[in-house]
């Protein structure tokens, strides 16, 4: 299958989740989830993809999120996103979580987010978040702010289609003669 075979008939499953005490409670609105979805919206209905987005708010729960994790793993989610305990708090622990059930880390992604805007904002280099692969799903774990969530989203979708290309073994590369 080619990649336009592939793009034209594949409904890609996203879900997006944010950790958060308070915003679970209703203590105060998800800025940074609806965020996530924004950009998702807009970069797959520029690109024509066929996509469905799922958003859940959750407690600071490490089962919770691992729970999250495995089932989206086993539904067969292409994309799934965090959003908040990237930190070092001592209720930030959505790295160590995603890290635990990665079959593949991707570590260039978010090693060039921290860089890039860690030159600017020293303090962008605290995050922890990672990017990987867990069976075919891709997952992203991002800061919960909002100001956050831009710069890691626009740097994530520049190499989002391309990933999920490869991670479903379609060949993208131009042969050369």
């Amino acid at each position: 299958m080619n990649k336009d075979e592939f793009k034209n008939n594949r409904h890609l499953k996203i879900q997006v989740i944010t950790l958060s005490d308070r915003a679970s409670r209703g203590e105060y609105a998800d800025l940074s989830g609806p965020e996530i979805i924004r950009f998702l919206d807009e970069y797959f209905t520029e690109k024509g993809w066929q996509f469905s987005i799922d958003a859940l708010i959750i407690p600071d729960d490490a089962e919770r999120l691992e729970k999250e994790l495995l089932q989206a793993k086993e539904n067969k989610t292409d994309i799934l996103i965090t959003t908040g305990g990237t930190g070092i708090g001592p209720r930030d622990f959505t790295p160590e979580v995603v890290n635990k059930v990665l079959d593949k880390e991707i570590p260039g992604i978010m090693e060039n987010i921290r860089m890039k805007f860690g030159q600017k904002v020293p303090n962008a280099l605290l995050s922890r978040g990672v990017a990987g692969v867990m069976g075919e799903t891709q997952v992203y774990s991002l800061p919960g702010s909002v100001k956050a969530v831009r710069e890691y989203m626009g740097e994530i979708l520049k190499t989002l289609e391309h990933l999920i290309y490869m991670l479903h073994g379609i060949d993208t590369h131009k042969k050369h003669k």
